[in-house]
């Protein structure tokens, strides 16, 4: 395509040229010098006349009868990359053509969306190509050009940068400030009341402490004058105990209805929806940021069964969002900002656990929707800051940066690969027991009138949890304390009821043998048993309250008991039964054979699999959770037994029901499409019904805004006439009110007579009023399939390219649209639910 012979005496011009060779081209005797690159390519659409167009007056055209194209005349460092008006000249007439292949800047809001709308993929990274080539075309002219080149490059680096120091740095302040309140419900420190109890007790001469308390730590009773045990200390302590975690709910729950609706829940549903391209505004704000932060700190040490990791992925990717707009390249490029809140989940995910390389294996598995290499690359970099800087807070006070470091000694022989499975079978049953019984008080709570009194039902819950939770110490004690217990090795200082074994601790250097277990430890179990049971129960009526509050603690805490406790039982069948088969000799040695606290990991890796169906992030965030790495394969068998009973039994994830629930526009790429229904079958509007469409060149003003008030989609395609419906593109509602709306303030003499003109521009009107020509924001290259098209396909387009919208054609003619809430409620018929479930666009 060298050139276009149409001479300058064809009146009419009723083609698009989508795309010409730019200058340098140069021809000879009708062919080219060179062969042109894909660079050399750019877009050109018919305009309205040569009204608002600028001619190049310094150029003047060889070959008389054929159009030219050239560059803007005057490519000074202040030109967007929008602003190339392509030009052509004729032997006697001197119309013009402009770019269309992105929208012109100079229409505010022009390329942005509206709330709970879905954005479209690939217009987006287009948009990011173009003003990318323009970038790299530019940076030649001149050293600032370089200079801003080189900080479109690296700008991406810088704020994944700047997002894992702020995730590592808001993390250690949640982490100070949630151990310290939680601390706050059983006493204070003497020297210093910003001090929990372990800082308060390291200054202490003491060589020994009573259940982690010293003199300089004063439990409530003392502060009375009551002495540390006694049942008047027992009934002050259940009194602070239970108030202070009414207080801090209550405290919680305000906040978050008068200031930031959105902080409450884990966040992570509402996550993977917006990085598979939805948005929610505000959800991602800075009031959102404050009050989950303030309020998850609150929840967290009101005692309530709920965890403060899955909201540190909302938490970071709110940090990711807000500075995502100090880069105008991803500020205001929704398609690129998802690039970084992925890599902002990965630091979330890399804080909450000290598990960087699991944080990026998460946001890939889980929750990114996008997920091209460089984003894997800056999700590691983002991870790596993030648990870096938090590692320099070194919140947890110790050497390790991880949350349940464990040391085990001991390899698991082959034979263990039996319960391991089997306590991912248990792990199974116990997340889909969670996600049935959560689903259904959750969709009661929307649907009933206990959704009107938020901060009530916060406080009722809270006061059931703290009455049953404080008469056990397993359940009184901190979740994350709980676990790292049960996934403790009992040694010589371990004085716990769990440890309560018959065995003899005269000689420190020789290994621990077995034992029998004694009453502490039965004891312990049936605790143990009461603390599973009250932890399933008040985390299904906790998970979904009007607080921040996330559920990878709980998760791991009910799978911990339950692996303790099967634990115990194959540690004492090996030392009542150490020559049997199933030990292979293995257990017939003194030492021990067997680790509890090993299969309170696994079980804690199987409910967590179970409850949020994941697999390969899994396996990494516990290894890297408890630094124990050669045990993988026991992990790798819970984890996948886990997911095959939870598919078995219900098909999704607490996070995919959670999404289901709100009715979210999500295409979950993991699930199949089964059925033979074709795209005529799910277009609108139906066969034999009108089809809302704008013409290229014949309507007014007047005709367009009461087709914008008589419709309310969000889009119109754009076509040759009424008559044909032969298709030439597609714009975007919003887009149409803002053009119109700024032509009316900036062209002179726009009135509702003004004709519309996207293409096409056949003899134009030459008197009053002038044509409105809207071209720059029509897109060109719309998404089409055919009639017959299966939708098995449809949907294969909406997920893997992310689409908006799709046109549907026969032979070439408009029949019709299908968007994302279309195949989402179409979905929903086929599988006999509720199409209606389907909330928003």
């Amino acid at each position: 395509m060298e050139r276009f012979p149409l001479k300058s005496s064809v009146p009419k011009m009723g083609t698009t040229y989508q795309s010409v060779y730019k200058k340098g081209v140069s021809t000879t005797n009708g062919r080219s010098v060179h062969s042109p690159s894909e660079d050399d390519m750019v877009d050109i659409t018919p305009g309205c006349g040569a009204a608002g167009l600028q001619q190049a007056a310094d150029t003047t055209p060889t070959n008389h009868g054929t159009f030219q194209l050239y560059e803007h005349s005057s490519r000074n460092s202040t030109a967007s990359p929008n602003s190339y008006i392509a030009q052509y000249f004729s032997s006697s007439a001197g119309d013009a053509i402009i770019f269309s292949g992105m929208q012109d800047d100079d229409i505010p809001g022009i390329g942005q969306y509206d709330d709970f709308h879905t954005i479209d993929w690939q217009r987006d990274i287009a948009r990011d190509r173009m003003r990318h080539r323009y970038i790299v075309k530019k940076r030649q002219d001149s050293i600032l050009d370089l200079i801003k080149g080189a900080h479109d490059a690296w700008s991406g680096w810088v704020c994944v940068l700047l997002v894992g120091v702020c995730t590592g740095v808001v993390a250690g302040v949640i982490d100070i400030g949630a151990s310290w309140m939680t601390d706050l419900k059983f006493g204070i420190c003497r020297q210093a009341f910003w001090f929990n109890r372990e800082q308060c007790c390291w200054s202490s001469n003491e060589t020994t402490f009573d259940h982690g308390n010293c003199s300089q730590w004063l439990t409530w009773p003392q502060m009375f004058g009551e002495s540390r045990e006694g049942p008047g200390a027992y009934i002050i302590s259940y009194i602070f105990y239970i108030g202070w975690a009414l207080v801090f709910a209550a405290l919680s729950a305000s906040l978050v209805r008068m200031f930031a609706p959105y902080a409450c829940g884990s966040g992570i549903p509402e996550i993977k929806t917006i990085l598979s391209g939805f948005i929610i505004r505000g959800y991602l704000g800075k009031w959102t940021l404050i009050i989950k932060v303030v309020g998850l700190i609150l929840s967290v040490s009101s005692g309530l069964s709920l965890g403060k990791e899955g909201p540190m992925v909302h938490i970071a990717s709110c940090l990711g969002n807000i500075l995502s707009y100090l880069f105008p390249k991803y500020g205001r490029n929704e398609a690129k900002k998802r690039e970084i809140l992925s890599a902002a989940a990965a630091a979330g995910v890399s804080v909450a656990f000290g598990a960087p390389i699991g944080g990026v294996l998460f946001s890939l598995e889980e929750v990114s929707y996008y997920f091209p290499l460089k984003t894997l690359w800056r999700s590691f970099f983002c991870a790596l800051i993030a648990a870096f800087i938090l590692r320099s807070i070194n919140p947890f006070g110790n050497e390790h940066s991880v949350l349940f470091f464990v040391e085990y000694n001991k390899p698991w022989i082959f034979f263990e690969l039996i319960p391991f499975v089997g306590l991912g079978i248990i792990g199974g049953c116990i997340a889909t027991i969670f996600i049935k019984a959560n689903i259904y008080w959750c969709r009661y709570r929307k649907y009933s009138k206990l959704g009107q009194y938020p901060v009530t039902e916060v406080l009722v819950v809270t006061l059931l949890t703290a009455v049953i939770a404080y008469p056990n110490p397993y359940t009184r004690m901190n979740t994350s304390q709980l676990i790292y217990l049960l996934f403790n090795q009992c040694g010589i200082s371990n004085s716990d009821p769990l440890c309560d074994y018959n065995r003899n601790f005269t000689d420190v250097n020789s290994a621990i043998e077995k034992a029998a277990a004694e009453a502490g430890v039965y004891r312990a179990i049936w605790q143990l048993v009461l603390a599973l049971a009250v932890k399933l129960v008040m985390t299904v009526f906790t998970f979904g309250i009007k607080v921040p509050c996330g559920l990878f603690i709980p998760s791991l805490a009910l799978g911990a008991i339950a692996g303790r406790i099967v634990g115990i039982g194959v540690e004492q069948l090996a030392y009542h039964y150490p020559k049997i088969w199933l030990f292979s000799g293995e257990c017939s040695t003194g030492d021990d054979c067997i680790t509890p606290g090993l299969y309170a990991m696994v079980g804690a890796a199987a409910v967590l699999g179970g409850v949020t169906r994941m697999t390969v992030s899994l396996v990494v965030i516990m290894f890297e959770l408890t630094g124990g790495v050669r045990y993988i394969v026991p992990l790798m068998a819970a984890a996948m037994a886990s997911k095959w009973v939870g598919d078995a039994l219900g098909r999704q994830g607490i996070y995919d029901a959670h999404i289901a629930l709100n009715g979210y526009p999500f295409l979950d790429s993991k699930d199949e499409f089964q059925h033979t229904s074709l795209a005529a079958d799910v277009m609108q509007p139906k066969r034999n019904e009108t089809l809302a469409v704008i013409t290229q060149d014949s309507m007014t003003v007047d005709d367009v805004e009461t087709l914008l008030k008589e419709t309310e989609h969000n889009g119109y395609p754009v076509v040759v006439s009424k008559e044909s419906q032969y298709l030439v593109g597609f714009v975007l509602r919003r887009d149409l009110n803002l053009a119109i709306a700024n032509a009316r303030r900036t062209i002179e003499g726009i009135t509702g007579q003004s004709v519309v003109v996207f293409a096409g521009a056949g003899n134009p009107p030459t008197g009053p009023p002038p044509c409105l020509p809207l071209n720059r924001i029509l897109d060109m290259a719309p998404i089409t399939v055919t009639d017959q098209t299966p939708m098995e396909t449809v949907v294969d387009m909406f997920r893997k390219l992310g689409l908006r919208q799709t046109l549907v054609t026969h032979n070439g003619r408009l029949l019709g649209v299908i968007t994302k809430k279309d195949v989402l409620r179409h979905v929903k018929q086929m599988d006999n639910e509720d199409p209606n479930s389907v909330l928003f666009n």
